[in-house]
């Protein structure tokens, strides 16, 4: 029989596995973060008043705008829906002076590019009160 006692080992903490799940910790996080700001975009909307616009010196001039893109300069149809056709008419009716407003009123159904060449034209006259009329939803009212 033997009565010695035998050598203990010290016992010892592998540190490996804990190495491990602490990087695993810190990929995870890191991409998930990454994905959170990558889905956020910085918007600023326009705004919009119920003011009503500033008075002009000139008479106020009109373009209406139908839903088949037809335009209209102070209820007078045009012969046809040319950039060169409304700026004729729209100069014919404003003479030299650039100092009135101009309002544009287009019906909801009307193709966006009516209404662009319809600002563009306005642009480049030189006028520079350009006014979109809108509907205000909840009085049912008419808003510039």
């Amino acid at each position: 029989m033997k009565l010695r006692p035998s050598e203990t080992e010290e016992p010892e903490l592998n540190m490996t596995p804990l190495i491990d799940v602490v990087l695993l910790l810190l990929i995870f996080f890191m991409v998930s973060t990454t994905f959170v700001k990558e889905s956020h975009i910085d918007l600023q909307l326009p705004q919009a008043s119920t003011e009503a616009p500033p008075e002009t010196k000139g008479a106020p001039i009109e373009i209406t705008i139908t839903a088949s893109g037809e335009y209209r300069v102070n209820g007078q149809t045009l012969l046809n829906n040319s950039p060169a056709t409304l700026s004729a008419a729209v100069s014919k009716v404003a003479g030299s002076g650039r100092d009135s407003s101009v309002t544009i009123r287009a019906d909801a159904r009307t193709t966006h590019q009516s209404v662009v060449t319809a600002m563009d034209v306005v642009g480049r006259l030189g006028f520079k009160s350009i006014n979109m009329a809108t509907v205000n939803e909840a009085v049912g009212t008419p808003a510039t």
